[in-house]
C-alpha cells in the first residue's frame, strides 16, 4: 500500500485532485486493502483498558472439510435434518447435506447484481420453518443498468426450486456503486425480521433518516412494520428503522441470553465494531468513529466518542479486521468457548472468539490465522460445532484439536 500513500500525499495537496483520486481509486484501495490487515491490529472494548488474554483456558481448534464445492459463497443456513442452504454471491441457493454433497443451484432466484460487493448475501430460514418452508434472503437488486439496492424477499423452499418468491423489503433510495450492501438478516424471539443495510459507499447518508442507507431496520416478516418500531422526532424519517449511524454492516447474531441483536460492522482503516442493536440510537458513523481515511491516514469524524452516540462494546484499531458472520456459540462441543461471540474476519483472515461477561466483551482470542482464509459466515451446527464459510468455496466444521 506504499502508493496509496504516496499518491495521498501529492493529491492532498490540491483539494480538487484529491477528491478526483479518491473517486477513481477508491474502489480499488478498497480491494487491494480488503479491509487491512491483522498484522499489528490492536483491540479495544466498553472498558478503558485493553482487552486481555483469556483468563481461564480454553479449547484449542482445528477444521474439518465439509466441502470445497462452493463458489464465492456468502451464508449457511442450517434445515432440519442437519442439511443446510448456502448462498453463493453470483446468484445461486444451494442445499448442501450433511455429508458434504453439493446441489445444483435451486431454480427460482431472482437476478441479481453479482458486481462488486453485490450479490446473492445472506439466508435465514422462517421461525415456523418445519410447518411453513418459508425461507428469507437478502440480495443486492438491480434497478436500472447502473444502480442496484439491498433488497430481502421471502421464498417457499422445494427439493429443486425456491417458489412464491415475494420481495418484502428495499431499501430507499437505490444507488450507484456496488459497495457497502451489509445485508445480514436477524429474526429475534417475538418473529420480528432484523436486516443491516450498509450505506453504500456515502458515509453522511447513514446519518439522515430520510433514506434506509446505514441503518438497521425491524419489519414483520410480511414486510410490514411493528407499531412500536422508533419514532423520530425529525420531519421525512422513514418508517421501519430500528437504528442508525452504521457504515457496512455485515454481521449479526441473535444473543441468546438476553434477546438482543448484536451487529458486527466494518470500519475504513481501523474502526471495526461490535454494537449492540438499540432501537433508536445512533452508532455514529461517520461523525464518531475511531477509524481513519483510506488515503489519507487522518482521523475521521469528530471525535471517537459524543454523548449522543451510542459506545462500542468492542472495536479494533489501528487497522481492520474486516468482520463478516458471526455467531453465539452455545454448544457444549468445545470446552471453554460457551457463552463466546465467534466472528469471522475477511482481511484478518481468522475466527476471533470474544469472551463475554454481563454483556461485556472480556477478552479476545484468535484462531485458525494458519489456515489463510477469509471468512464470510459463522453459524453453530445442531450438533454443536461451530460452522464456517470461506470466500474460497470451502465448508468447514470447528472442532477440538
Amino acid at each position: 500500500m506504499e502508493w496509496v500513500a504516496a499518491l495521498s500525499r501529492f493529491a492532498g495537496s490540491r483539494l480538487g485532485s484529491y477528491r478526483l483520486v479518491r473517486a477513481l481509486l477508491l474502489p480499488a484501495v478498497l480491494a487491494a486493502c480488503g479491509g487491512s490487515g491483522s498484522d499489528g491490529t490492536t483491540a479495544g472494548s466498553n472498558a478503558p483498558a485493553p482487552v486481555p488474554a483469556p483468563a481461564s483456558p480454553a479449547a484449542e481448534v482445528t477444521v474439518q472439510e465439509v466441502t470445497a464445492q462452493l463458489s464465492a459463497p456468502w451464508s449457511l443456513a442450517f434445515l432440519p435434518g442437519g442439511s443446510m442452504l448456502v448462498t453463493e454471491r453470483r446468484g445461486s441457493l444451494r442445499r448442501v447435506a450433511a455429508s458434504g454433497q453439493v446441489s445444483a443451484p435451486l431454480a427460482g432466484v431472482p437476478a441479481v447484481y453479482a458486481v462488486g460487493q453485490g450479490g446473492l448475501l445472506d439466508v435465514v430460514v422462517s421461525p415456523g420453518f418445519a410447518d411453513d418452508r418459508t425461507i428469507f434472503f437478502s440480495y443486492s437488486e438491480p434497478d436500472g443498468p447502473d444502480t442496484s439496492r439491498t433488497a430481502v424477499a421471502r421464498a417457499i423452499l422445494g427439493e429443486t426450486a425456491i417458489s412464491d418468491v415475494q420481495v418484502i423489503y428495499r431499501q430507499v433510495p437505490s444507488r450507484p456503486g456496488s459497495m457497502h450492501y451489509g445485508s445480514r438478516l436477524v429474526f429475534d424471539r417475538e418473529g420480528y425480521l432484523f436486516i443491516t443495510l450498509g450505506e453504500r459507499g456515502e458515509q453522511e447518508r447513514a446519518q439522515d433518516l430520510g433514506t434506509t442507507q446505514g441503518k438497521v431496520v425491524r419489519i414483520r416478516p410480511d414486510g410490514t412494520i411493528p407499531p412500536d418500531n422508533p419514532v423520530f422526532p425529525q420531519p421525512g424519517a422513514i418508517p421501519g428503522i430500528w437504528s442508525f449511524g452504521h457504515r457496512n454492516p455485515q454481521g449479526a447474531a441473535l444473543d441468546p441470553a438476553t434477546g438482543e441483536v448484536w451487529v458486527g460492522e466494518h470500519g475504513p482503516q481501523g474502526g471495526d465494531e461490535i454494537n449492540r442493536i438499540l432501537p433508536g440510537r445512533n452508532y455514529g458513523w461517520p461523525r464518531i468513529t475511531h477509524g481513519r481515511d483510506y488515503l489519507t491516514g487522518q482521523p475521521l469524524g469528530e471525535g471517537t466518542t459524543a454523548p449522543d452516540v451510542e459506545a462500542p462494546l468492542h472495536y479494533w484499531v489501528p487497522v481492520s479486521i474486516a468482520p463478516a458472520g458471526m455467531a453465539f456459540y452455545d454448544g457444549d462441543k468445545l470446552p471453554g468457548w460457551e457463552g463466546s461471540l465467534l466472528v469471522g474476519a475477511l482481511a484478518g483472515e481468522m475466527l476471533v472468539r470474544l469472551d463475554l461477561q454481563a454483556g461485556r466483551v472480556v477478552a479476545e482470542s484468535r484462531h485458525l490465522e494458519s489456515l489463510g482464509e477469509r471468512i464470510r459466515d459463522v453459524r453453530q451446527g445442531p450438533d454443536g460445532y461451530p460452522y464456517l464459510l470461506t470466500d474460497n468455496g470451502r465448508l468447514l466444521r470447528v472442532v477440538a484439536r
